[in-house]
Protein backbone atom coordinates (compact mmCIF):
# COMPACT_ATOMS: atom_id res chain seq x y z
CA UNK A 1 0.00 0.00 0.00
CA UNK A 2 2.81 2.42 0.93
CA UNK A 3 4.59 1.57 -2.33
CA UNK A 4 1.39 2.26 -4.27
CA UNK A 5 1.01 5.65 -2.60
CA UNK A 6 4.61 6.54 -3.44
CA UNK A 7 4.06 5.58 -7.10
CA UNK A 8 0.84 7.60 -7.23
CA UNK A 9 2.56 10.62 -5.66
CA UNK A 10 5.46 10.32 -8.10
CA UNK A 11 3.13 10.11 -11.10
CA UNK A 12 1.13 13.09 -9.82
CA UNK A 13 4.31 15.13 -9.38
CA UNK A 14 5.39 14.19 -12.90
CA UNK A 15 2.02 15.18 -14.36
CA UNK A 16 2.12 18.51 -12.54
CA UNK A 17 5.67 19.18 -13.73
CA UNK A 18 4.77 18.39 -17.34
CA UNK A 19 1.63 20.53 -17.09
CA UNK A 20 3.67 23.45 -15.75
CA UNK A 21 6.19 23.06 -18.58
CA UNK A 22 3.43 22.97 -21.20
CA UNK A 23 1.78 26.04 -19.66
CA UNK A 24 5.08 27.92 -19.64
CA UNK A 25 5.71 27.06 -23.28
CA UNK A 26 2.19 28.10 -24.25
CA UNK A 27 2.63 31.39 -22.42
CA UNK A 28 6.00 31.95 -24.09
CA UNK A 29 4.53 31.17 -27.50
CA UNK A 30 1.69 33.63 -26.93
CA UNK A 31 4.01 36.41 -25.74
CA UNK A 32 5.15 39.00 -28.27
CA UNK A 33 8.89 39.04 -28.96
CA UNK A 34 10.02 41.88 -31.22
CA UNK A 35 11.88 40.81 -34.35
CA UNK A 36 15.28 42.30 -35.07
CA UNK A 37 15.10 45.86 -36.28
CA UNK A 38 11.57 46.66 -35.10
CA UNK A 39 9.40 46.81 -32.01
CA UNK A 40 5.65 46.97 -32.53
CA UNK A 41 4.17 50.17 -31.13
CA UNK A 42 0.67 50.36 -29.72
CA UNK A 43 -1.53 53.16 -28.55
CA UNK A 44 -1.33 53.31 -24.74
CA UNK A 45 -5.13 53.43 -24.54
CA UNK A 46 -5.38 50.07 -26.32
CA UNK A 47 -3.36 48.49 -23.51
CA UNK A 48 -5.17 50.20 -20.65
CA UNK A 49 -2.99 53.28 -20.12
CA UNK A 50 -4.20 56.86 -20.01
CA UNK A 51 -2.47 58.59 -22.98
CA UNK A 52 -2.66 62.04 -21.39
CA UNK A 53 -0.99 60.80 -18.21
CA UNK A 54 1.72 59.03 -20.22
CA UNK A 55 2.41 62.19 -22.24
CA UNK A 56 2.60 64.27 -19.07
CA UNK A 57 4.93 61.73 -17.44
CA UNK A 58 7.25 61.75 -20.47
CA UNK A 59 7.46 65.55 -20.47
CA UNK A 60 8.13 65.66 -16.74
CA UNK A 61 10.84 63.00 -17.03
CA UNK A 62 12.66 64.70 -19.89
CA UNK A 63 12.71 67.92 -17.87
CA UNK A 64 14.99 66.19 -15.33
CA UNK A 65 17.87 65.79 -17.80
CA UNK A 66 21.33 65.67 -16.27
CA UNK A 67 22.82 69.18 -16.45
CA UNK A 68 26.45 68.01 -16.42
CA UNK A 69 28.57 68.59 -19.55
CA UNK A 70 27.60 66.31 -22.41
CA UNK A 71 31.27 65.82 -23.26
CA UNK A 72 31.92 62.73 -21.14
CA UNK A 73 35.68 63.14 -21.42
CA UNK A 74 35.14 66.28 -19.32
CA UNK A 75 32.32 64.98 -17.13
CA UNK A 76 33.81 61.64 -16.04
CA UNK A 77 36.87 63.04 -14.19
CA UNK A 78 34.58 65.57 -12.49
CA UNK A 79 32.07 62.89 -11.47
CA UNK A 80 34.59 60.41 -10.07
CA UNK A 81 36.68 62.83 -8.03
CA UNK A 82 39.80 60.77 -7.51
CA UNK A 83 43.16 62.51 -7.48
CA UNK A 84 45.31 62.41 -10.61
CA UNK A 85 46.61 60.16 -12.01
CA UNK A 86 43.90 57.80 -10.72
CA UNK A 87 41.13 59.65 -12.55
CA UNK A 88 42.95 59.49 -15.90
CA UNK A 89 40.84 58.12 -18.74
CA UNK A 90 42.32 55.02 -20.34
CA UNK A 91 39.31 54.01 -22.43
CA UNK A 92 37.23 55.66 -25.15
CA UNK A 93 34.39 58.10 -24.52
CA UNK A 94 32.13 60.21 -26.72
CA UNK A 95 29.87 63.22 -26.21
CA UNK A 96 26.51 61.86 -25.10
CA UNK A 97 23.06 62.43 -26.52
CA UNK A 98 20.29 64.19 -24.61
CA UNK A 99 17.73 62.62 -22.31
CA UNK A 100 15.88 59.62 -23.75
CA UNK A 101 13.40 56.99 -22.64
CA UNK A 102 11.56 53.90 -23.86
CA UNK A 103 8.49 52.27 -22.29
CA UNK A 104 7.57 48.63 -23.04
CA UNK A 105 4.20 47.63 -21.57
CA UNK A 106 2.71 44.15 -21.95
CA UNK A 107 5.32 43.49 -24.61
CA UNK A 108 4.68 46.53 -26.81
CA UNK A 109 6.28 49.94 -27.14
CA UNK A 110 3.88 52.58 -25.81
CA UNK A 111 6.25 55.55 -25.49
CA UNK A 112 9.66 56.60 -26.74
CA UNK A 113 11.33 60.00 -26.64
CA UNK A 114 14.75 61.51 -27.25
CA UNK A 115 17.61 59.90 -29.15
CA UNK A 116 16.72 56.27 -28.57
CA UNK A 117 18.79 54.91 -31.48
CA UNK A 118 22.24 56.22 -30.56
CA UNK A 119 24.73 53.82 -28.96
CA UNK A 120 25.75 55.84 -25.90
CA UNK A 121 27.90 54.92 -22.90
CA UNK A 122 25.94 53.15 -20.16
CA UNK A 123 28.56 53.14 -17.40
CA UNK A 124 27.65 50.57 -14.72
CA UNK A 125 24.73 49.05 -16.60
CA UNK A 126 27.69 47.29 -18.23
CA UNK A 127 28.06 45.32 -15.00
CA UNK A 128 24.77 43.52 -15.62
CA UNK A 129 25.95 42.46 -19.07
CA UNK A 130 29.11 41.17 -17.39
CA UNK A 131 27.26 39.24 -14.68
CA UNK A 132 25.06 37.71 -17.39
CA UNK A 133 28.16 36.44 -19.19
CA UNK A 134 29.42 35.02 -15.86
CA UNK A 135 26.07 33.24 -15.66
CA UNK A 136 26.77 31.66 -19.04
CA UNK A 137 30.13 30.41 -17.70
CA UNK A 138 28.31 28.92 -14.72
CA UNK A 139 25.68 27.22 -16.86
CA UNK A 140 28.39 25.73 -19.09
CA UNK A 141 30.14 24.27 -16.07
CA UNK A 142 33.18 26.49 -16.48
CA UNK A 143 32.41 27.56 -12.90
CA UNK A 144 31.36 24.53 -10.86
CA UNK A 145 30.18 26.39 -7.77
CA UNK A 146 29.87 30.14 -7.22
CA UNK A 147 31.24 29.64 -3.72
CA UNK A 148 34.47 28.16 -5.08
CA UNK A 149 37.52 30.33 -4.62
CA UNK A 150 38.57 31.88 -7.92
CA UNK A 151 42.31 31.25 -7.70
CA UNK A 152 42.26 27.54 -8.68
CA UNK A 153 40.41 28.44 -11.90
CA UNK A 154 43.21 30.72 -13.09
CA UNK A 155 46.01 29.51 -15.37
CA UNK A 156 49.54 29.14 -14.07
CA UNK A 157 51.36 32.43 -13.80
CA UNK A 158 48.24 34.56 -13.24
CA UNK A 159 48.62 36.07 -9.77
CA UNK A 160 45.25 37.80 -9.34
CA UNK A 161 44.33 35.55 -6.40
CA UNK A 162 47.64 34.33 -4.99
CA UNK A 163 48.03 36.61 -1.96
CA UNK A 164 46.80 35.35 1.41
CA UNK A 165 43.89 37.80 1.33
CA UNK A 166 42.88 37.40 -2.33
CA UNK A 167 43.09 33.60 -2.15
CA UNK A 168 39.90 33.61 -0.03
CA UNK A 169 37.81 35.35 -2.71
CA UNK A 170 34.99 33.41 -4.38
CA UNK A 171 33.04 34.04 -7.56
CA UNK A 172 30.05 34.97 -5.40
CA UNK A 173 32.11 37.63 -3.60
CA UNK A 174 33.10 39.20 -6.92
CA UNK A 175 29.53 39.12 -8.25
CA UNK A 176 28.19 40.81 -5.12
CA UNK A 177 31.06 43.32 -4.77
CA UNK A 178 32.04 41.98 -1.36
CA UNK A 179 35.49 40.63 -2.26
CA UNK A 180 37.71 43.49 -1.03
CA UNK A 181 40.20 42.28 -3.65
CA UNK A 182 43.51 44.06 -3.14
CA UNK A 183 45.89 44.97 -5.93
CA UNK A 184 46.37 46.94 -9.13
CA UNK A 185 44.84 46.15 -12.51
CA UNK A 186 45.39 48.07 -15.76
CA UNK A 187 47.36 50.67 -13.82
CA UNK A 188 44.51 51.39 -11.39
CA UNK A 189 45.00 50.37 -7.73
CA UNK A 190 41.86 49.16 -5.97
CA UNK A 191 42.38 51.62 -3.09
CA UNK A 192 42.20 54.59 -5.46
CA UNK A 193 38.75 53.69 -6.77
CA UNK A 194 36.03 55.71 -5.02
CA UNK A 195 38.03 56.60 -1.90
CA UNK A 196 36.14 57.24 1.34
CA UNK A 197 34.40 60.61 1.56
CA UNK A 198 36.59 63.28 3.03
CA UNK A 199 39.86 61.45 2.37
CA UNK A 200 42.02 63.28 -0.13
CA UNK A 201 45.49 61.91 0.62
CA UNK A 202 46.41 58.90 -1.58
CA UNK A 203 48.93 57.80 1.04
CA UNK A 204 46.04 57.26 3.45
CA UNK A 205 44.02 55.32 0.88
CA UNK A 206 46.94 52.97 0.32
CA UNK A 207 47.09 52.13 4.04
CA UNK A 208 43.46 51.04 4.29
CA UNK A 209 42.69 47.96 6.37
CA UNK A 210 41.47 44.91 4.46
CA UNK A 211 38.23 43.24 5.47
CA UNK A 212 37.33 39.58 5.27
CA UNK A 213 35.94 38.70 1.82
CA UNK A 214 32.17 38.38 1.86
CA UNK A 215 31.58 40.58 4.90
CA UNK A 216 31.37 44.10 3.48
CA UNK A 217 29.85 45.60 0.32
CA UNK A 218 32.08 48.06 -1.51
CA UNK A 219 31.32 49.42 -4.97
CA UNK A 220 34.63 49.27 -6.82
CA UNK A 221 35.26 49.14 -10.57
CA UNK A 222 38.79 47.76 -10.26
CA UNK A 223 37.41 44.62 -8.61
CA UNK A 224 34.67 44.39 -11.22
CA UNK A 225 37.38 44.43 -13.88
CA UNK A 226 39.15 41.62 -12.02
CA UNK A 227 35.97 39.55 -12.43
CA UNK A 228 35.91 40.36 -16.14
CA UNK A 229 39.52 39.25 -16.57
CA UNK A 230 38.99 36.06 -14.55
CA UNK A 231 35.95 35.23 -16.71
CA UNK A 232 37.95 35.88 -19.88
CA UNK A 233 40.44 33.22 -18.75
CA UNK A 234 37.52 30.77 -18.46
CA UNK A 235 36.09 31.38 -21.92
CA UNK A 236 39.40 31.99 -23.69
CA UNK A 237 37.57 34.30 -26.07
CA UNK A 238 36.58 37.98 -25.76
CA UNK A 239 33.50 38.40 -23.58
CA UNK A 240 31.74 40.72 -26.08
CA UNK A 241 31.84 37.82 -28.56
CA UNK A 242 30.22 35.53 -25.97
CA UNK A 243 27.55 38.11 -25.18
CA UNK A 244 26.82 38.68 -28.88
CA UNK A 245 26.45 34.99 -29.68
CA UNK A 246 24.57 33.88 -26.58
CA UNK A 247 22.38 36.91 -25.80
CA UNK A 248 22.40 39.91 -28.10
CA UNK A 249 21.95 38.18 -31.47
CA UNK A 250 19.19 35.86 -30.19
CA UNK A 251 17.20 38.82 -28.76
CA UNK A 252 17.48 40.72 -32.05
CA UNK A 253 19.75 43.51 -30.83
CA UNK A 254 21.11 45.92 -33.42
CA UNK A 255 24.65 45.91 -34.75
CA UNK A 256 25.43 49.28 -33.16
CA UNK A 257 26.29 48.21 -29.59
CA UNK A 258 29.95 47.76 -28.71
CA UNK A 259 31.81 46.87 -25.51
CA UNK A 260 35.07 48.79 -25.37
CA UNK A 261 38.24 47.84 -23.43
CA UNK A 262 40.78 50.16 -21.88
CA UNK A 263 43.72 51.05 -24.09
CA UNK A 264 46.05 48.82 -22.05
CA UNK A 265 43.66 46.00 -21.10
CA UNK A 266 44.94 43.13 -23.22
CA UNK A 267 46.22 39.66 -22.37
CA UNK A 268 47.54 36.73 -24.41
CA UNK A 269 45.59 33.47 -24.08
CA UNK A 270 46.58 30.40 -26.09
CA UNK A 271 48.75 32.60 -28.25
CA UNK A 272 45.98 35.08 -29.05
CA UNK A 273 45.94 38.70 -27.90
CA UNK A 274 42.52 39.48 -26.43
CA UNK A 275 40.85 42.52 -24.85
CA UNK A 276 39.68 42.31 -21.27
CA UNK A 277 36.66 44.56 -21.09
CA UNK A 278 35.70 46.74 -18.09
CA UNK A 279 32.45 46.56 -16.18
CA UNK A 280 31.76 50.27 -16.42
CA UNK A 281 32.87 53.61 -17.81
CA UNK A 282 34.65 54.97 -14.74
CA UNK A 283 37.88 55.30 -16.74
CA UNK A 284 36.26 55.31 -20.18
CA UNK A 285 35.18 52.27 -22.18
CA UNK A 286 32.45 49.84 -21.19
CA UNK A 287 29.16 49.21 -22.99
CA UNK A 288 27.98 51.64 -25.67
CA UNK A 289 24.40 50.77 -26.58
CA UNK A 290 21.08 52.26 -27.69
CA UNK A 291 17.97 52.62 -25.56
CA UNK A 292 16.13 50.13 -27.77
CA UNK A 293 18.82 47.49 -27.30
CA UNK A 294 18.76 48.16 -23.56
CA UNK A 295 14.99 47.57 -23.66
CA UNK A 296 15.53 44.22 -25.38
CA UNK A 297 17.99 43.19 -22.69
CA UNK A 298 15.53 44.19 -19.97
CA UNK A 299 12.67 42.43 -21.75
CA UNK A 300 14.68 39.21 -21.74
CA UNK A 301 14.69 39.26 -17.94
CA UNK A 302 11.06 40.38 -17.75
CA UNK A 303 10.37 37.19 -19.73
CA UNK A 304 12.26 35.09 -17.17
CA UNK A 305 15.26 34.62 -19.43
CA UNK A 306 13.27 33.33 -22.40
CA UNK A 307 13.18 34.73 -25.91
CA UNK A 308 10.58 32.95 -27.97
CA UNK A 309 11.23 29.23 -27.67
CA UNK A 310 14.76 29.64 -26.29
CA UNK A 311 15.80 29.84 -22.65
CA UNK A 312 18.80 32.17 -22.95
CA UNK A 313 19.28 32.80 -19.23
CA UNK A 314 18.17 30.14 -16.78
CA UNK A 315 15.52 30.99 -14.23
CA UNK A 316 17.80 29.63 -11.51
CA UNK A 317 20.45 32.22 -12.43
CA UNK A 318 17.87 35.00 -12.31
CA UNK A 319 16.72 33.82 -8.88
CA UNK A 320 20.32 33.96 -7.64
CA UNK A 321 20.87 37.37 -9.22
CA UNK A 322 17.75 38.63 -7.42
CA UNK A 323 18.87 37.27 -4.04
CA UNK A 324 20.42 40.00 -1.87
CA UNK A 325 23.70 39.56 -0.09
CA UNK A 326 25.39 41.70 2.59
CA UNK A 327 23.88 44.73 0.88
CA UNK A 328 20.15 43.95 1.12
CA UNK A 329 19.41 46.22 -1.84
CA UNK A 330 21.88 44.53 -4.19
CA UNK A 331 22.16 41.09 -5.75
CA UNK A 332 24.59 40.11 -8.48
CA UNK A 333 26.05 43.12 -10.20
CA UNK A 334 24.23 45.35 -11.09
CA UNK A 335 20.83 44.13 -9.84
CA UNK A 336 19.27 46.73 -7.53
CA UNK A 337 16.14 46.07 -5.45
CA UNK A 338 13.45 48.30 -4.09
CA UNK A 339 12.22 47.18 -0.67
CA UNK A 340 8.86 48.86 -1.26
CA UNK A 341 8.43 47.21 -4.68
CA UNK A 342 9.67 43.61 -4.38
CA UNK A 343 8.67 42.78 -7.97
CA UNK A 344 10.80 45.56 -9.47
CA UNK A 345 14.55 45.61 -10.09
CA UNK A 346 16.80 48.04 -11.90
CA UNK A 347 20.14 47.87 -13.67
CA UNK A 348 21.78 51.21 -12.91
CA UNK A 349 24.67 53.23 -14.26
CA UNK A 350 26.03 56.74 -13.99
CA UNK A 351 24.20 59.33 -16.06
CA UNK A 352 21.86 58.05 -14.81
CA UNK A 353 21.34 55.25 -17.32
CA UNK A 354 18.83 52.72 -16.03
CA UNK A 355 16.83 49.67 -17.10
CA UNK A 356 13.77 49.13 -14.88
CA UNK A 357 12.05 45.73 -14.86
CA UNK A 358 8.65 45.44 -13.17
CA UNK A 359 7.23 41.91 -13.26
CA UNK A 360 4.06 42.85 -11.39
CA UNK A 361 3.02 45.29 -14.10
CA UNK A 362 4.63 43.56 -17.13
CA UNK A 363 6.76 46.63 -17.70
CA UNK A 364 10.25 47.55 -18.92
CA UNK A 365 11.38 51.17 -18.83
CA UNK A 366 14.71 52.54 -20.06
CA UNK A 367 15.73 56.02 -18.97
CA UNK A 368 18.91 57.79 -20.07
CA UNK A 369 20.61 60.94 -18.83
CA UNK A 370 17.66 61.94 -16.68
CA UNK A 371 17.44 62.05 -12.91
CA UNK A 372 13.76 61.22 -12.44
CA UNK A 373 13.77 57.61 -13.67
CA UNK A 374 12.13 55.99 -10.67
CA UNK A 375 9.43 58.66 -10.48
CA UNK A 376 8.78 58.18 -14.19
CA UNK A 377 8.23 54.45 -13.74
CA UNK A 378 5.80 55.14 -10.90
CA UNK A 379 3.96 57.61 -13.14
CA UNK A 380 3.61 55.00 -15.89
CA UNK A 381 2.20 52.51 -13.41
CA UNK A 382 -0.20 55.17 -12.10
CA UNK A 383 -1.45 55.78 -15.66
CA UNK A 384 -3.15 52.37 -15.81
CA UNK A 385 -6.88 52.50 -16.35
CA UNK A 386 -7.50 48.80 -15.81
Amino acid sequence: MAFSRRVTATLLALVLAVSALVAAREQSAARYYPPAGAWERRDPAALGLDPAKIDAAVKAALATENTNPRDLAVDIPNTFRNEAPYNTLIGPTQPRAGAALVVIYKGYAVAAAGDTERADMTFSVTKTFLSTVVGEAYERGLIKDLHDTVGPYMPAGVDLFTSEHNAKITWDHLLRQTSDWSGTLWGKPDWADRPPAGQTDPKEWEKRALVEPGTEFKYNDVRVNVLALATLYLFKEPLPAVLKREIMDPIGASSTWHWEPYDNAYVVIDGRRMPSIPGGGHHGGGMFISAWDMARFGYLFLSSGRWGSRQLVTESWIRMARTPGVNRGYGFMNWYFNANRPNRVSFQGNGPNTIFIDWEHDLVVVTRWLRGGGAFVDAVVAARTR
